[in-house]
């Protein structure tokens, strides 16, 4: 998608073994983004999504609050133009 945002975050706390990358595939979907969640080596999950600003604004509100079990201590987000270069939402492993 060109002509839309891209949103770049990486969420702290408890967020990994508790379906964070499934919840955030889930509303990234339901919202028409695009893009990728993935787990990092430090505990934090990476999520890179793409589309509409308004879209991307409420799957960071989703961002902080997490799927049941979570604990999401805080978000690290920029901001940029989409790439285009995504299809569709995954998680990556």
């Amino acid at each position: 998608m060109t002509g839309g945002a891209s949103l770049h975050a990486f969420v702290r706390g408890r967020v990994q073994g508790v379906l964070f990358r499934s919840f955030v595939e889930r509303h990234a979907r339901r919202l028409g983004l695009v893009g990728y969640a993935r787990n990092l080596f430090d505990g934090r999950v990476e999520v890179v999504a793409e589309g509409e600003k308004a879209a991307l604004e409420e799957l960071l509100r989703q961002l902080h609050l997490g799927p049941p079990g979570a604990r999401v201590e805080g978000v690290d987000a920029e901001w940029g133009v989409a790439t285009g270069r995504f299809r569709g939402f995954d998680i990556k492993h």
